[in-house]
């Protein structure tokens, strides 16, 4: 089925393919279904363990490490097929384990799920040029310092001065396809803050994997609430996504530290569509 991931308001949200894989399916099989589905993402779920799915993810350039607003999706399917109110489960993805939470709301089912450790660093270069202008910006335009996050796959989280800057950039896509790739990034999340640092909209470019723009991108979020418990303490953030794509969604995320790192927590609600036979 095909369904809306991490709405905003009971709209829009990133539509996304969830197809149950019961080991038949080839990799070919799984990128012609993403192709076929129309979505820029799909999760296909493995329920031979129906304590800790299996969950992979496919675009139809190829298979992602892990998908966020992928995981937000697969799980809101999961409870809807159980007909329960509420299920706290794990899921296994990408060799790591974690714990997952829906519950079904009257605007659309409510998706957690732990991230894991972020690991975040500097780009000195990023600002140099390449990045920068494959991403149509000046470096006045950026407003604070571009760093590294990741929590699997390396992005880069580029602030711009203010909304009217984020919404305005227009990429050169194949040049920063080259450079994220020469770079090993998964893309750029380019992002603007709101005064009080707790919301702010933002836009996700990966044309490395295929996906030029995001709808939303639950995994850079997470990212960007880690970066902000390292720089300013305040760990918790909503991000809005996808209004130049004439989708607009939500991604919540809480940051906090660990013994082990900083670690993070990411939410979004799910619109169940139609039900389609992908295969």
């Amino acid at each position: 089925m095909v369904v809306n991931a991490c709405t905003r308001r009971g709209g829009g949200g990133s539509p996304t393919a969830v197809v149950s894989d019961d080991g038949t399916l080839t990799d070919d099989d799984r990128r012609a279904i993403a192709r076929r589905a129309g979505t820029t993402h799909s999760a296909f779920i493995d329920t031979s363990r129906a304590d800790t799915p299996r969950v992979r993810f496919f675009t139809s350039a190829g298979e992602l490490t892990n998908c966020g607003h992928g995981t937000i999706a697969a799980q809101a399917v999961l409870l809807h097929r159980s007909g329960a109110m509420d299920h706290h489960g794990r899921q296994r993805t990408g060799g790591r384990t974690f714990a997952t939470t829906a519950t079904r709301r009257p605007d659309g089912i409510e998706v957690w799920f732990d991230q894991g450790v972020i690991a975040l660093s500097d780009d000195v270069d990023a600002t140099g040029g390449g990045i920068t202008a494959a991403l149509g910006l000046k470096r006045t335009d950026i407003a604070a310092d571009v760093r590294v996050a990741s929590s699997g796959t390396p992005r880069l989280l580029v602030p711009v001065r203010d909304r009217h800057t984020l919404l305005s950039m227009q990429p050169d896509f194949d040049r920063l396809a080259t450079e994220c790739r020469r770079r090993g990034y998964l893309g750029c999340f380019t992002y603007a803050l709101s005064p009080t640092a707790r919301t702010g909209a933002a836009r996700m470019f990966a044309p490395a994997i295929g996906v030029d723009e995001d709808i939303a991108n639950a995994n850079s979020v997470g990212c960007l609430a880690a970066h902000l418990l390292d720089t300013s303490g305040n760990g918790a953030i909503e991000i809005h996504q996808g209004d130049t794509l004439q989708s607009p969604s939500s991604v919540f995320a809480s940051a906090t530290h660990t013994a082990d790192g900083i670690v993070a927590r990411i939410g979004g609600l799910v619109d169940l569509g139609p039900s389609i036979d992908l295969r």
